[in-house]
């Protein structure tokens, strides 16, 4: 994964999660970028720890005042829905992050060129490169707007 910020004491690239990995700096690191990727899928966690990395990269998230995050969280292999996807979406929709998430938008109703994808453009136009390879939704995935960021 490309580096997304910086250490404030030794200077070199290092990822906004967790300590400097050159100098081992628990300071907070300088961002480079306002969104993020997050795979809560990879490694094939549980739903319950999928929800508690979530839960732990949002408090970080908030710490380092980025403002929005691209949620892999997959689809589930019937296409139903997977079990992360509906913990996810349930954790969401009973408000259990509103401390830190403002705004969250499922990747299915994001469909290229749709009135509700464009303005979420207009309003965060750093979601662009994350967003674009999804013409026609994506419902393995979610968008969260975070703190005040708009």
């Amino acid at each position: 994964m490309k580096e997304s910020s910086l250490c404030p004491e030794c200077g070199n690239s290092r990822h906004w999660m967790g300590d400097c990995q050159n100098c081992g700096s628990k300071t907070l690191p300088e961002l480079l970028i306002d969104v993020v990727e997050l795979n809560l899928k990879s490694s094939a966690p549980s739903a319950e720890e999928a929800l508690d990395k979530l839960t732990h990269q949002l408090r970080r998230a908030s710490e380092v005042d980025l403002k929005a995050i691209l949620l892999i969280h997959g689809y589930g292999s019937g296409g139903e829905g997977g079990r992360i996807k509906k913990v996810v979406r349930d954790a969401l929709e009973r408000n259990y992050f509103s401390d830190r998430v403002t705004e969250y938008y499922f990747g299915e109703e994001l469909s290229h060129g749709n009135l509700l994808y464009q303005g979420l453009l207009r309003r965060r136009p750093s979601l662009k490169r994350f967003l674009e390879q999804f013409k026609q939704g994506n419902a393995g995935l979610t968008v969260l707007l975070l703190g005040t960021s708009l």
